[in-house]
Order: C-alpha cells, then structure tokens, then sequence
C-alpha cells in the first residue's frame, strides 16, 4: 500500500494495482468497504444473493468511474462459495490481496437463550461462522499467491462484551470469529498474509435498524 500526495481522494493511501473481494457488497458496511477500497485504486470483486441489487450497485459503480465486479452468491451455500472463488480466480488472475468478509456479519434470531431451536442455533453458527471460515481456506491459495495478502472480518462488540439485545449465539459465533482472527493471524503470517478484525457497535441497516429504533425510544422514555 502506497500513500499518495495531493488533495481530496489522493491524498489517501493508495491501493491502486491491488485487487479485492468484498462479500456482501451491495449494502450496509460491505456497500461503503466497495466504494471505499475502490476510490483508493483498488479493483473489487463483490457478491450478493439478490441478483436485482448486486447489477443495480454494478451500475453505479460503473458510472462512478470505479473498478467493480460482482456475481450473485449465498455465502452460506458450500457450492455457491466454491463458484464465487473461481470467479475471482479467473477475474484476477489466481492472485487476491485483500478478503473482507462483510456478508459474514451474517443474521441474528433475537430470543431469550433457552426459546432457541437446533435450527436456529445451526443457522446462525452457519450464516455468521462457517461461511467466514470456509471462504477463508478457499481464498488462501489466491492470497498467497499475491505475496501480500490481508483478510479483515468484520465481527462485532457483541463478541467482547454482552449485549442483551443481540443473543447469546449471535455473541459466541462474533467471539469465535475474533478467535479465528487471532489464529489466522499467526498461523499464516508465515504466506505473508495479515489477518484483522472489527468489531463494531450497532450501524445503521436493515439487518438492526427496528433494534436501533426500539433503543432510541428506551432512551428517550427514560
């Protein structure tokens, strides 16, 4: 990464020459990551499972000037994962430098622990953890290949500390995430790739927006 002199935009880091894949890219956080590493020079491959949003995103995109490409996938889909990497194997050529993991903030059932069904319990570990972790050993062998690779997931507080409105498994899938991270960082710092976590509060989007409500008006009747 080169940082660039100048005003606006370039006087930012520079990711210009590097190559990208953000899943979930057409809204939320993963909408503003696309745009972001994409004003920086970078080329971004993204995905989403509603095919009407994913080419209405590529649109803009591509008449904001920025280097954008995307399929449809569900990452929670074994098959569709496998796809969605030899899509970007071919786009950029076997190499990858950069793996943000957006769509992993994944779903949450809010209800009180003992109301949790099997399935529910194996949806969330599935959507929030697995999915992450599998893309992870897919993309592996392109961000090695690029000799400087970096992973970054997005977790969450609710990983640190307890936040009643989130669940207790949507915490524990956040908490193994951070854990991932910490191994991952380790264990392939040896193929010269860094490994990173987030862990945000609430942001606003559709996935917590009625939460986000419901504490205003707590606050506000207090």
């Amino acid at each position: 990464m080169e940082k660039v002199a100048g005003s606006g935009s370039s006087s930012r880091w520079s990711l210009s020459g590097f190559t990208a894949l953000v899943t979930g890219g057409t809204r939320g956080i993963g909408y503003a990551v696309v745009e972001e590493l994409a004003e920086l020079g970078a080329t971004v491959y993204t995905c989403s499972r509603n095919e009407a949003e994913l080419n209405e995103r590529l649109q803009e995109w591509a008449a904001k000037g920025l280097q954008v490409k995307g399929s449809v996938c569900d990452a929670s889909s074994r098959e569709q994962r496998i796809q969605l990497m030899e899509n970007v194997s071919s786009a950029f050529d076997g190499k990858l430098n950069i793996l943000l993991s957006i769509n992993n903030v994944g779903t949450n059932i809010r209800k009180p622990t003992i109301d949790y069904t099997a399935e529910e319990y194996a949806r969330l570990l599935g959507m929030n953890l697995e999915s992450a972790f599998r893309l992870c050993q897919l993309a592996h062998p392109l961000l090695k290949a690029s000799g400087n690779g970096s992973v970054v997931f997005i977790s969450s507080v609710t990983g640190l500390v307890h936040v009643g409105s989130a669940g207790s498994i949507y915490g524990a899938t956040k908490e193994a995430m951070n854990q991932l991270t910490r191994n991952l960082a380790c264990e392939w710092a040896k193929d010269n790739i860094r490994v990173n976590g987030v862990a945000p509060w609430y942001i606003r989007m559709s996935l917590v927006e009625h939460v986000i409500f419901l504490i205003f008006l707590m606050h506000f009747s207090l």
